[in-house]
């Protein structure tokens, strides 16, 4: 029996309606999405200026600690060539003293031990300036989000220097680099990309401890990097979802479900591609694959 019009109205009311709601969320999604973007850019900015205003102390730390070592080795120099005089000495009340002051004060042991502390002060400053420097390579802000040609084994490197804490009572990671030349990209973004793998990859491993393998390799005008875990793995069910936003797996609290989406949405904007592999209980493999150079690039706007 035909509808008749005002039935075939509603119809088509009721069509439009669900269409809306459904484009409702679509916007809704992305402008939650955006404004994720813009609280790591937010967060980038202050993490890029923390790393610089403790760069200045830590930079004049470390110049009197050179000179500091300096003057200690000209006093025990000076210290070398007394002990040397000691023997001379006529006075045997001095010489005495002398000895005894030695032992009280364990010369012979902060001989060696103020060189080790010394040592071991300095390599602390070094590891303390390396970490900085990764912040601020991890978090940089380009203003107007320039391409430029990076390496991604530096952005890996710096990313995984940050993530150092998260990974490090979970798992070891093994780097299986490749030749990889300079790609013309985003670098701040794509280290957001790196991060939420490897975050990811040290989340799906068990109680015990597993391995992360950080692998790379070169393709004519692409380049690749994977992410493997030997962690929980990822259900069939879960792995046509697992790139939507709010889609997450894990315990409520602890994903928002925007990690994989963000690092989808940096991957698509780099006209690259980001795949998985997965299996329950054997762990899981993400693979990025990226131009060297972006298509379009003459003339395009950045």
């Amino acid at each position: 029996m035909p509808q008749t019009k005002p039935e075939s109205e509603l119809v088509s009311l009721q069509r439009a309606n669900e269409e809306l709601r459904a484009l409702n969320q679509s916007l809704r999604s992305a402008q939650d999405q955006l404004l994720q973007s813009e609280r790591l850019a937010s967060i980038g900015q202050l993490a890029a200026g923390v790393a610089h205003e403790i760069n200045n102390p830590i930079g004049y730390v470390f110049s009197n600690f050179g000179t500091l070592e300096a003057y200690l080795e000209r006093l025990f120099e000076m210290l070398d060539a007394y002990e040397q005089a000691e023997p001379a000495l006529t006075d045997s009340a001095i010489a005495d003293r002398l000895a005894a002051l030695r032992e009280r004060v364990e010369l012979d042991y902060l001989k060696q031990d103020i060189p080790m502390l010394m040592g071991e002060s300095k390599e602390g400053l070094s590891r303390v300036r390396k970490i900085i420097q990764d912040l601020k390579d991890f978090s940089r802000v380009d203003t107007h989000q320039e391409w430029v040609w990076a390496s991604l084994h530096q952005g890996i490197d710096s990313t995984l220097n940050i993530v150092a804490n998260e990974i490090k009572y979970r798992a070891d990671v093994k780097r299986e680099y490749g030749a990889l030349p300079d790609i013309e990209c985003l670098p701040s973004e794509l280290n957001q990309v790196f991060l939420n793998l490897l975050v990811n990859a040290a989340h799906a491993i068990g109680p015990q401890r597993g391995l992360i393998v950080v692998r790379s390799g070169d393709a004519g005008d692409k380049v690749w990097v994977e992410v493997e875990d030997d962690g929980c793995g990822i259900a069939p069910e879960h792995l046509a979802r697992i790139f939507d936003p709010f889609f997450t797996t894990k315990p409520v609290g602890r994903g928002t479900g925007l990690g994989l989406s963000l690092a989808y949405g940096i991957v698509q904007k780099h006209h690259g591609r980001i795949e998985v592999r997965s299996e329950p209980g054997r762990g899981s493999c993400f693979r990025v694959t990226l131009p060297v150079r972006r298509p379009g690039a003459e003339g395009a706007a950045t």
